[in-house]
């Protein structure tokens, strides 16, 4: 079982993740995580932090002579920003008849888990929740991710993103989507494959700091190269779409996930929404194909073996130049929100964190599947597998 874990607060020393599970012998280098992290702080509308931090990851544990061990990884990325926030953030209680800490939070952000954080954790002031609730912590989730990523690779399976709307401005669908899918939406400051869609994206996005407010948006995330049969239709944790739309709904500020045609097949009859099965060469498929892919590569909690496709839909950021109205816990009398320093819109780097979330899932499938101890037994796993899927249609298709 592929299983995470993170500790650290956005202002803190470090982040800190634990990565469980992941095979002895995986090849690994810390170049491998650090290309993600760097992809995660790009984007247009990112805020002032971007430019403080570089995010690179230090290995703990878990890796030796440039090879996994099977025993717990462990991952630090230092924030360089710490230096700035010492006296805030310091773990030492404060001296008697201390003044009160800096930049100490009494206005929650309407949107934001300051609130119901400080009453549910008792808290009088708010940065000791928003600290660990801020999308900083997604940097570590993205190391973990880029480490499934490697172990995915291993049997050719590429994950890509990219932003299909931004506030209003929503590209038009491709006719289809480069591979490597990534290559062309990173060279976007937007990540949007529609160059005319990225300008208004990008226009948009001025618009609204000018204005002193923020854009949410949708990603689409597209896997390829997964074999039929990941996931089980036998119990509801054991269903792949639903692990799936767990992990992509624990980022913070998203609020909608959908598999393929998601939403739309609501309003469709289902001769319109199901995807017809032909017999045909596919990769790992069983011999089958279908002849569209509107259910997004999932039936029955299942992968198909066409792509798998996914869309996730970020709320704007709840920080706001022109902030909310909202009660002030010291005082108890109407005020502003709190104005933290933050992105017009993170919807670029939504891509990054989902395709982490969606590795790191996957890689728990896979090793789920054909077994996890050492590399080689997945191989050998994957390999008797696929066999198994040619034997059974020979004849009549080839897997």
């Amino acid at each position: 079982m592929i299983r995470f874990t993170t500790a650290g607060e956005s202002h803190g020393q470090a982040l800190l993740a634990i990565l469980e599970g992941v095979p002895a012998g995986l090849p690994l280098r810390a170049a491998h995580v650090d290309a993600d992290l760097r992809r995660r702080m790009m984007g247009h509308g990112r805020g002032a932090r971007m430019k403080i931090e570089a995010d690179q990851v230090e290995i703990l544990s878990g890796v030796r002579a440039g090879e996994t061990l099977g025993s717990p990884i462990a991952l630090l990325i230092r924030n360089r920003d710490w230096e700035h926030w010492q006296d805030v953030m310091a773990v030492e209680p404060d001296p008697p008849k201390a003044a009160p800490r800096r930049r100490a939070v009494h206005r929650p952000r309407p949107g934001h888990a300051d609130l119901v954080g400080a009453l549910k954790y008792d808290r009088t002031d708010a940065r000791d929740i928003l600290e660990r609730a801020s999308a900083r912590e997604t940097a570590a989730r993205v190391a973990c991710g880029a480490v499934c990523r490697v172990l995915l690779a291993c049997f050719d399976v590429e994950i890509g993103s990219h932003v299909i709307r931004i506030g209003d401005v929503e590209a038009p669908s491709p006719d289809g989507l480069p591979v490597p899918l990534n290559a062309v939406a990173d060279a976007s400051p937007v990540r949007c494959l529609d160059a005319t869609a990225a300008g208004a994206m990008v226009a948009a996005i001025d618009a609204a700091k000018r204005d002193r407010d923020t854009l949410g948006g949708v990603v689409e995330v597209v896997v390829r190269g997964l074999p039929v049969g990941l996931g089980s239709h036998v119990s509801w944790d054991r269903k792949l779409d639903g692990r799936l739309a767990q992990a992509l709904m624990s980022i913070p500020a998203v609020k909608g996930v959908a598999v393929g045609l998601g939403f739309g097949t609501a309003a469709l009859r289902g001769s319109q929404v199901h995807d017809a099965i032909v017999q045909g060469v596919g990769p790992a498929a069983g011999g089958f194909l279908r002849t569209t892919n509107r259910a997004g590569g999932l039936e029955g909690g299942m992968t198909t073996g066409a792509p798998l496709v996914l869309r996730v839909a970020m709320k704007p950021i709840s920080t706001l130049m022109r902030p909310l109205q909202t009660v002030d816990l010291a005082t108890g009398k109407a005020s502003k929100a709190q104005a933290e320093r933050a992105d017009v819109t993170a919807v670029p780097a939504l891509g990054v964190i989902a395709e982490a979330m969606t590795a790191l899932v996957l890689a728990d499938a896979v090793t789920e599947k054909f077994g996890g101890d050492a590399l080689a037994d997945v191989r050998a796993g994957y390999e008797q597998y696929v066999t198994r899927l040619r034997a059974r249609t020979k004849g009549s298709g080839d897997a």
